[in-house]
């Protein structure tokens, strides 16, 4: 699967380095999930960087097996309880 930065995502990163994302993306275990705002569709996936952080990176789909990284943040506290059952559930 090949990814590619949005620009605008990339320089929009705050407290995230971008080879977390790619971690992310590429880790074992992650979590996709089909996601919507206004009107457009993307894939959230939630997964551990290498030193096990949470995030939640968005990703679009381009068509193939090339996806656009839009964005990535931490999990919500939220998100991070039903990542950890999900973690679980999964073992």
């Amino acid at each position: 699967m090949g990814y590619e930065w949005l620009t605008e995502a990339l320089a929009r990163l705050r407290d995230i380095e971008s080879q977390e994302v790619t971690q992310v993306l590429s880790a074992e275990r992650r979590l996709p999930l089909a996601a919507e705002s206004a009107g457009v569709h993307f894939l959230t996936i939630s997964g551990r960087t290498g030193t096990g952080r949470p995030l939640v990176v968005a990703v679009r789909l381009l068509g193939g097996h090339r996806q656009q990284i839009i964005g990535a943040r931490e999990m919500t506290p939220d998100e991070l309880v039903r990542f950890k059952a999900w973690e679980a559930d999964a073992s």
